[in-house]
């Protein structure tokens, strides 16, 4: 079924879903790696998380034309992990309930991402959307042509819209909306963190709570715990979290994850102007282990010994 996707160059599928498309990508996935299709499945998370990243890796997978990375997202409707890989020059995302669409996206637009319902769609009808998709080539006649070849000056304009299209978003003048999390930020306000001087941050929405969250270059978070578990990812900059109840370092930067579980007492150090993305459940609390200047004595210390 795959042969037409595969016949210019080896074909890799990216695959991520919220909890309402697990199910659903889950079969997608067997049903991609049954046609002897690489497949990287990038687990469950919440739709914005799983649809940035997957456009993301897509975007990045343009400038290797030696391998053609597709992605595949799936959430209850189709239309949020859609939303959020389209932030990525080069990322033509598409929610798609019908083959006929499906023909239609790839044709038209090129869809290099395909988006499907995890609500609306049975798993036979997806495997027929996402065959579709497989092997529709761009340009190809479909049903929104009548099942025609497309028009010259049609043609043309697919054409000339693949090479203007990935430069939106990609000028350091729109930087901030070529990412997903970034966009969310853009002309917002950061208030300072008066207990933890060169800190600011803005809260995004609440329960499940989310905030941007910014340090100066030199900054120092002394040993700290919540009572919630907290996603984080770093938007740009470098930083060290030392999780002192686990005895480990994690040392950050620009696109990297970190899960701090609940309870657990860790410090930072920034190294750069740095910004990140936080999530965690509930109100936001946090319980100082240690005051500033020991903070800083003792990453001096670790810092000049090595040590984790």
């Amino acid at each position: 079924m795959a042969d037409s996707a595969t016949a210019s160059s080896p074909l890799k599928v990216i695959a991520g879903a919220d909890s309402f498309g697990a199910e659903l990508k889950d079969a997608m996935v067997s049903h991609l790696r049954s046609l002897n299709i690489e497949v990287e499945d990038l687990g469950i998370t919440s739709y914005y998380n799983i649809g940035a990243e997957v456009g993301r890796r897509v975007s990045s997978a343009t400038t290797s034309p030696s391998v053609e990375t597709r992605g595949l997202l799936a959430c209850g409707t189709g239309v949020g992990v859609g939303i959020f890989a389209n932030k990525f020059p080069g990322v033509f995302a598409s929610t798609c309930l019908t083959p006929d669409e499906a023909r239609n996206n790839r044709s038209i637009n090129n869809c290099n991402v395909l988006a499907l319902s995890g609500m609306s769609t049975s798993a036979d009808t997806a495997k027929e959307i996402v065959d579709t998709w497989l092997n529709t080539p761009f340009k190809a006649p479909c049903p929104a042509s009548k099942s025609q070849p497309w028009p010259e000056e049609i043609s043309n304009f697919f054409d000339e819209s693949m090479n203007e299209m990935p430069k939106i978003g990609a000028s350091e003048n729109t930087q901030a909306e070529t990412c997903a999390v970034c966009c969310l930020v853009k002309n917002r306000e950061l208030n300072p963190i008066d207990i933890i001087p060169g800190g600011s941050m803005k809260i995004l929405r609440e329960s499940p709570t989310s905030a941007i969250i910014k340090f100066k270059a030199g900054s120092v978070e002394p040993a700290h715990h919540h009572t919630f578990g907290h996603c984080l990812l770093v938007m740009k900059g470098k930083k060290s979290v030392w999780n002192l109840s686990k005895k480990e370092r994690y040392d950050l930067g620009d696109g990297d994850y970190l899960f701090t579980p609940a309870g657990d007492v860790h410090r930072v150090k920034y190294y750069e102007d740095t910004e990140f993305f936080l999530k965690w459940d509930g109100k936001w609390d946090i319980f100082f282990d240690e005051d500033l200047e020991t903070a800083k004595i003792a990453i001096e210390k670790e810092l000049a010994n090595g040590s984790a």
